[in-house]
């Protein structure tokens, strides 16, 4: 996006973990074009930098680092509020899963990593953003879930597990906060991203018929879904969790 494509700055100010690709990349991309200032965060300085070009490095900074280090909470967040002035949007979209299989044979030292990145960090992100400015401004809290949080799911168990978690975490956030802040949560299906590449790769035709909408998700769908949930439109709505995932729960029960 050229300097001469950018929207009016909209006076609001988002920081989005896990935003240098994937659903965090479109996240950051829905908020920077209307208009948004955002910080994102992630743990590859390359990829950073390439986002911030591709989103406006007059509008976007980037803070590398891993998401459950304390340190890098409180950098992530001081940096924005240096650079902006505030912190309107937390975006806690990091997560991790570093492993596929059964949940009875999982190294319980790889589930305290997956609890660690994808729940743990998404409280103290949280803890930070409200202290910073949220507390006394108001503001809005995105938790990005998964659909695997509100069902079981074969071999990503300890995800799915994490997932559920952090929609509780999204209801106690928002019962807290409110009414300064809202907090919501959104669960998407499978998005066509690296993160999830795993469960489409080389059968995306297979994998998409079995969603009533006829494709997999992209990050601009979660994007779209974040910038409704950190709007004006949404003023009225905490605690929730939108479920954006093609139709697929449409299919639940049906079976031969």
């Amino acid at each position: 996006m050229t300097s001469a494509e950018l929207p009016e700055l909209s006076g609001k100010v988002a920081l989005i973990t896990g935003g240098s690709r994937g659903i965090g990349y479109g996240v950051a991309e829905a908020l920077v074009a209307r208009g948004d200032r955002v910080c994102i965060t992630g743990r590859g300085e390359d990829a950073l930098k390439e986002a911030v070009e591709k989103l406006g490095a007059d509008r976007v900074i980037a803070v590398a680092g891993k998401a459950h280090d304390l340190a890098h909470q409180t950098e992530a967040v001081e940096r924005t509020m240096e650079a902006f002035g505030r912190l309107d949007f937390l975006v806690n979209n990091a997560g991790t899963n570093p492993v596929f299989g059964p949940i009875a044979d999982l190294d319980l030292e790889v589930a305290r990593k997956v609890f660690e990145t994808n729940v743990i960090s998404a409280l103290g992100f949280a803890q930070k953003a409200w202290h910073a400015w949220q507390k006394d401004n108001g503001g809005a809290i995105v938790n990005i879930a998964s659909i695997a949080g509100l069902a079981p799911s074969p071999f990503i168990g300890a995800y799915g597990v994490s997932k559920a978690a952090m929609i509780n975490l999204t209801q106690q956030l928002a019962h807290e906060f409110a009414p300064k802040v809202r907090v919501n949560a959104i669960a998407p299906a499978v998005v066509k991203t690296k993160f999830a590449q795993a469960l489409y790769e080389n059968r995306e035709e297979q994998a998409a018929a079995a969603y009533p909408l006829g494709r997999l998700g992209v990050p601009s769908d979660i994007g779209g879904a974040a910038a409704f949930l950190t709007s004006e439109q949404s003023d009225w709505i905490t605690g929730q969790t939108l479920v954006v995932d093609g139709g697929i729960f449409l299919n639940a029960g049906v079976g031969a």
